[in-house]
C-alpha cells in the first residue's frame, strides 16, 4: 500500500517545492585575466615577506565601504557589508538517516546539533509511523526550529533530517529540506547534500517532457527522475535516476519502510554508517554526529554505493561502475569539525600537519602564534609547535553574533570583524605575531583583521594559510565566489600581501600538501586549487549552490541574476597565467 503523507505544516498540499530565496546579484569590477583552468598550482612555497611599513588603515577599505547609507532600504548597509565580511567557503548542508530506533526522530535532532556547523539557516526532519510520513521544517538553528511538541509530532523508528544553508538571500520555509513527494507507488523523503552540474541540461529534458518545476533545487529533479522511472522497486528508481546525475550528491532517502543512502560515482561529499548499541542504523555526513547520539562508527558509504535498510537488514548495490575517488579537501581545511574523521582521516590531525608544514616552509622570527577562530586553531598549534613559539588566543571568538543589530550613529570603522574578533592587547602589544587562517577567499575579511591586530599594537603581522591559494570555483556543493571574486585568481602572492597589509604572507605549497596525504593524495578533489575539475560542466553556466529563487518570481532560469556561476574553459597551455608560480 502506498504510503501516506502528512506534515505538521499549515499547508493546503502534503509537501512543497516552493522557491523564496531573494536573487543575488555580483558585479564584479574588472579583474585581469583569471588563471587557467589547466594550469598548475604554485608548486613552490607561496611566500611575500617585507621589513617595510606597508600597512596603510584606509587605503583598501575605506569606512564608507561597509555603511554607506542606503535611504530606500536602511537594512541593506549591514547584510552587504556582513557578508563580505563573511567571507568562507560555506558547506551546503548535512544529513542524517536512522533505522531501528523508536525515538529516531530525537536521535535526528541531536545529530542535527552535532551538524550545526554546515548549515545554520533551516532544518527539517521527517519520520515515519504507520506508513505516514510526517515532516516538520523550520527556518533557524536546530534548537529554534524544534521543540518537544514538534518532537512529538514524529513518532516512528525511521528518520532522515537535514540542515542547511542558503547562497542568496533570505532562508524561507518552502525552500528547507528534507522534501516529500508523492509519486504513483508510493511516498519518498529525501535531504540531499551536493551539487549537479548537469542541473539545468536534466531540467530542460524534464520540462520537454511535462515536469513542472516550483524551485530551482537539485533535489527536485531527482524527485522527478525517481517518479518517472519506468522501473518498479524503488531501490531501482533510485539507481535510475542518479545513473543520469553528474556532480556532487550524498543524499538520505525515506520511504514508508525503508530508509537509503546514496553517495555519487566520485565521492565529492562526505556520507558515513554507524550502528547504535541497540542496533538502529544510523548514516550522517560526519562522524560527530554519530558520537553525540552514542552510535559507533562502522564505515564510509562508498562512492557510487547504494545502500538499504530495511527489515531484511542492511543490503549495499553499485550504483555504477566508478572512476577514481574524488573527495573534497577542503573538507580537512574548514568544513569538518576537528573532532570527526571525513575519508577515513582524522580532521584534527590533517589541520595540525597542515601548520607544521607552514612552520617549515615559511618560518619567520615571532613572539607569538595566534589562530583565527575557529577554523585555524588547529593548524595554528601544529605550526607554534613545530617553531617552537608560544601559542596564545590572541583573538577571542564571540558566538553570540546575530545578523541583526543596533548600529551605532557613529560609523565604527571595521564593526563587522570586531563584534565577531576582539584582539588581546596582553598578547599582542609589542610583539611580531604569527597569525594563522585557514583560506583567504575575497581578502577582505583578512586585511580588516591584520588591522585589528596592528591597532591593539602587534609590532609586525605575519599571515599564514592553511591551504593553498584558491583560483577556482567548486561546482560540487560548496558555495564559492566566481573565479574573478577570488583574490588568489587575480593578484600574486606579493600584491596579496600588499591588500591585507601583513608584514609577510604564505600559503600551504600544494606539492607539501599531497606529500602529506601520501598514498591517499590522488583521491581528493583539488578544483578550487588548480582549476582541473575531474567532473566538467557541460554547459556554460552552472547553477550556484542553494535555491535562488525567490516566491512569486516567475521567468526563464536564465534569466534570473546571481544564481549561476560561469563554467571552466579549458584554454590552451600557451595561455596560461605566467606568474601563477611564485619564486622565492
Amino acid at each position: 500500500m502506498a504510503a501516506k503523507v502528512s506534515s505538521s505544516l499549515s499547508k493546503s498540499t502534503p509537501f512543497s517545492l516552493t522557491p523564496s530565496q531573494t536573487p543575488l546579484s555580483f558585479s564584479p569590477k574588472p579583474h585581469p585575466k583569471p588563471f587557467s583552468s589547466s594550469s598548475s598550482p604554485p608548486k613552490t612555497a607561496s611566500l611575500s615577506y617585507t621589513h617595510k611599513p606597508l600597512f596603510t588603515a584606509s587605503a583598501k577599505t575605506p569606512i564608507s565601504d561597509f555603511f554607506a547609507e542606503d535611504k530606500k532600504n536602511p537594512d541593506s548597509s549591514f547584510d552587504e557589508y556582513f557578508y563580505d565580511d563573511d567571507e568562507k567557503p560555506r558547506e551546503e548542508c548535512g544529513v542524517v538517516g536512522i533505522y531501528g530506533d523508536s525515538e529516531a526522530s530525537r536521535l535526528c535532532y541531536l545529530a542535527l546539533h552535532a551538524l550545526q556547523h554546515r548549515g545554520q539557516e533551516g532544518a527539517g526532519i521527517v519520520a515515519v509511523k504507520n506508513d505516514v510520513l510526517q515532516s516538520v521544517t523550520g527556518v533557524g538553528l536546530v534548537s529554534e526550529v524544534f521543540s518537544h511538541s514538534k518532537l512529538d509530532q514524529l513518532p516512528g523508528d525511521l528518520a532522515i533530517g537535514h540542515v542547511r544553508y542558503s547562497t542568496a538571500g533570505s532562508s524561507m520555509l518552502k525552500n528547507v529540506q528534507p522534501f516529500v513527494a508523492g509519486y504513483r507507488f508510493g511516498s519518498v523523503g529525501v535531504a540531499h547534500n551536493g551539487n549537479l552540474v548537469n542541473y539545468s541540461s536534466l531540467r530542460a529534458k524534464l520540462e520537454d517532457n511535462g515536469s513542472i518545476f516550483n524551485t530551482s533545487s537539485d533535489t527536485e529533479v531527482v524527485l522527478h527522475l525517481i517518479a518517472i522511472s519506468k522501473h518498479r522497486p524503488f531501490i531501482l528508481r533510485i539507481v535510475d535516476a542518479c545513473e543520469q546525475l553528474e556532480g556532487a550528491y550524498s543524499m538520505v532517502f525515506v520511504t514508508n519502510d525503508k530508509l537509503v543512502a546514496v553517495r555519487d560515482p566520485h565521492g565529492f561529499r562526505p556520507l558515513v554508517m554507524g550502528r547504535r548499541s541497540n542496533g538502529a542504523v544510523v548514516f550522517a555526513s560526519e562522524t560527530c554526529a554519530l558520537d553525540l547520539i552514542e552510535a559507533t562508527y562502522e564505515r564510509e558509504v562508498y562512492p557510487g554505493e547504494v545502500v538499504v535498510v530495511d527489515k531484511d537488514g542492511v543490503q549495499s548495490l553499485c550504483l555504477m561502475s566508478h572512476p577514481e575517488p574524488k573527495q573534497c579537501i577542503f573538507e580537512h581545511i574548514y568544513f569538518a569539525l576537528p573532532n570527526s574523521v571525513v575519508f577515513g582521516r582524522s580532521v584534527y590531525e590533517s589541520r595540525r600537519a597542515f601548520g607544521e608544514i607552514l612552520a617549515t616552509e615559511a618560518p619567520v622570527d615571532c613572539d607569538v602564534v595566534i589562530a583565527v577562530p575557529d577554523s585555524g586553531v588547529v593548524a595554528a598549534l601544529g605550526y607554534a609547535a613545530k617553531a617552537g613559539v608560544a601559542f596564545q588566543q590572541g583573538l577571542i571568538r564571540s558566538h553570540y553574533v546575530g545578523r541583526t543589530f543596533i548600529e551605532p550613529s557613529q560609523k565604527i570603522r571595521d564593526f563587522g570583524v570586531k563584534l565577531k574578533l576582539s584582539p588581546v592587547r596582553a598578547v599582542l602589544e609589542g610583539k611580531r605575531v604569527v597569525v594563522v587562517d585557514d583560506s583567504i577567499v575575497r581578502g577582505t575579511t583578512s586585511s580588516k583583521i591584520v588591522r585589528l591586530l596592528k591597532e591593539a599594537g602587534a609590532k609586525e603581522v605575519h599571515m599564514r594559510i592553511a591551504s593553498p591559494p584558491i583560483i577556482g570555483s567548486c561546482y560540487y556543493g560548496v558555495d564559492t565566489p566566481s573565479s574573478e571574486e577570488l583574490i588568489s585568481n587575480r593578484m600574486s602572492v606579493e600584491e596579496i600581501r600588499e591588500f591585507i597589509g601583513s608584514d609577510s604572507l604564505a600559503f600551504l605549497p600544494f606539492d607539501s600538501l599531497t606529500n602529506m596525504l601520501q598514498k591517499e593524495a590522488p583521491k581528493f578533489c583539488y578544483a578550487c586549487f588548480s582549476g582541473k575539475y575531474p567532473v566538467e560542466p557541460r554547459e556554460i553556466k552552472v547553477k550556484r549552490v542553494g535555491d535562488f529563487v525567490d516566491d512569486g518570481l516567475n521567468g526563464s532560469l536564465g534569466s534570473i541574476d546571481g544564481g549561476w556561476v560561469q563554467a571552466n574553459v579549458n584554454p590552451k597551455d600557451d595561455e596560461i597565467k605566467q606568474d601563477s608560480v611564485v619564486k622565492v
